[in-house]
């Protein structure tokens, strides 16, 4: 009798979460802000506003010409198909695959801003006194957890490789 795998449909319905969680707060601040208007949460500290990001992570490429869209939409996908190969193939712990998850939902996300707008809407500023960390939304705060996850994942969960069982024996 073979061993029954426990089902991945969490990590499906984390994926599904991170989008629709992302593209309602998107869509709830296209709505409600002209571009560049700030409304202050937190004094000193958090605003909501309404930015669009051409590039990746800091604005990276972002005044490339045009071509970085088309880049970032081929690295979202090679990236969500190994981490949802991943997944499936059980390469992560149950930490790693939340992380491949979340990871998988936030870059979604994002495609689906380049795809519709041709660029990310971001839309949450922390900022103190002079120093600000550039805007960023819903899909940017999974993508960045999920990392943390799976780096955490990386020291839990190691594989057993023929190294690591020649060195253990």
């Amino acid at each position: 009798m073979t061993a029954q795998k426990p089902s991945k449909t969490k990590y499906w319905l984390l994926i599904a979460a991170a989008i629709v969680l992302d593209q309602i707060t998107k869509t709830a601040v296209l709505k409600n802000f002209a571009f560049a208007e700030r409304l202050n949460v937190i004094p000193d500290f958090f605003d909501l506003t309404l930015v669009f990001n051409t590039g990746a992570a800091f604005s990276f490429l972002a005044d490339a010409g045009g071509w970085q869209k088309y880049f970032f939409l081929a690295l979202a996908a090679v990236i969500s198909f190994y981490l949802a190969r991943a997944i499936v193939k059980d390469d992560f712990g149950t930490w790693g695959k939340c992380g491949a998850a979340m990871i998988i939902g936030g870059a979604f996300g994002n495609v689906i801003d380049r795809l519709i707008h041709g660029h990310v809407v971001d839309f949450l500023l922390v900022y103190w006194q002079d120093w600000y960390y550039p805007a960023f939304n819903v899909a940017d705060s999974f993508i960045c957890v999920g990392a943390v996850l799976l780096v955490i994942d990386g020291f839990k969960h190691k594989k057993e490789t023929p190294e690591n069982a020649k060195q253990a024996v």
